[in-house]
């Protein structure tokens, strides 16, 4: 049996929405900082145990003491998903902007490169995915990610954290912090993956952004606590998961180390393909990323 790679579950999902368990619950998580923190930005009273905040040069890759570049397509199966971009280190498509940000940047791929792609001979597109694996991870806490996504047809940006219990995915775990499918520009997913909750059977939530993902920053959020995950944006919950909501409560796999994983795919069985419209680049910019509470660093 081919083994499926972990590309981010709940795609179908998405697509269906038929499982989507949406819960509004208001409020904030934490209180706001001083009126020097960014106005989408829950600053807790505690520190984070490990924090990216990206200073240095533009151009720069991000530091290999934390992040991890992920490479390739048809080897991978096109990630799971049919995907179109070939995945480099290449600063192009990963790198400092030298004012404070990360930056993942999906474009199309230059002329005579011959990417090997598992749908077609080659891939038309370039892009990003980079991972704490092995390097930093949550046990139990809070990880928070302000970023601005890219928005457009065949588009698909995913913030998400997988388990690091040594078994096969889908029993690995699956946490997606959040995910934007492009022609939903304002539709935020969340979802968790397990052992028999996964793909179409994902479960989570979503919210509505006040305007387009791609037009400002905001803070994307997991907390992770003993039988319990919560989504938020900008430090207002909008989903909570508990294992009286899976279909068996065994099935919890939540009470591990998870990693994070920051890509911009494009094309795909979902979102489906680019088309002239798409942004190029297309590109996800990141303003930090911290973890509070109990893990790796």
């Amino acid at each position: 049996m081919t083994r499926r790679t972990p590309r981010r579950g709940g795609a179908v999902t998405r697509r269906t929405r038929a499982l989507a368990l949406l819960v509004v619950l208001g409020g904030l998580l934490s209180a706001c900082a001083g009126p020097s923190a960014p106005t989408d930005s829950p600053r807790a009273a505690d520190e984070p145990f490990w924090s990216a905040e990206f200073d240095g040069a533009a151009a720069t890759r991000p530091s290999a003491a934390f992040w991890n570049t992920e490479t390739g397509n048809r080897e991978a199966e096109g990630w799971g998903n049919d995907e179109l971009q070939y995945y480099t280190d290449d600063a192009a498509n990963s790198s400092l902007d030298g004012e404070g940000h990360l930056v993942l940047s999906a474009r199309p791929a230059p002329d005579g490169s011959e990417l090997p792609c598992h749908t077609q001979r080659f891939c038309p597109w370039t892009s990003a995915r980079l991972t704490t694996e092995g390097k930093v991870a949550l046990t139990s806490g809070r990880v928070e990610v302000r970023a601005k996504l890219p928005t457009g047809t065949g588009l698909l940006p995913a913030i998400w954290m997988l388990g690091g219990n040594g078994a096969e995915w889908p029993a690995q775990g699956e946490i997606d912090i959040c995910e934007v499918v492009g022609t939903e520009p304002r539709t935020v997913y969340g979802t968790a993956h397990g052992p028999t909750y996964f793909d179409e059977d994902g479960i989570g939530g979503e919210t509505t952004l006040a305007a387009d993902a791609s037009q400002a920053f905001h803070t994307y959020a997991v907390e992770k606590r003993p039988n319990r995950v919560t989504w938020s944006v900008d430090g207002k919950p909008y989903f909570t998961l508990t294992p009286s909501k899976l279909p068996a409560p065994r099935d919890w796999v939540f009470e591990q180390d998870m990693h994070l994983l920051l890509d911009v795919a494009v094309g795909g069985d979902w979102p489906g393909p680019p088309d002239a419209s798409t942004p190029s680049p297309a590109t996800m910019t990141v303003d930090y990323v911290r973890f509070y509470g109990e893990g790796q660093a």
